[in-house]
């Protein structure tokens, strides 16, 4: 599953053109209660293009993928915009 999870976070990285700085398991499974059908949920921390900082268009700071039943992902911009 490690892999599969640092797969989908350099596929965020290079679909987004972002860079993850940080990503860590939360949910059950970090607190050690899973159950045999918990997710494995995925947080991470990221920064942007220097330009998409000092853009004036709006822009998101958060990404999140679809949850399906084994994978929870998201994750939020190092700066948020206000």
């Amino acid at each position: 599953m490690n892999e599969i999870i640092a797969g989908k976070l350099l596929e965020i990285e290079r679909d987004k053109n972002v860079r993850i700085l940080y990503a860590c398991e939360s949910g059950s499974r970090a607190r050690g209660f899973a159950s045999p059908d918990s997710d494995y949920d995925v947080r991470f921390i990221y920064a942007q293009q220097s330009n998409e900082y000092l853009s004036i268009r709006e822009r998101k700071d958060v990404i999140e993928l679809p949850v399906n039943e084994v994978l929870d992902i998201s994750g939020w911009d190092m700066i948020r915009r206000v």
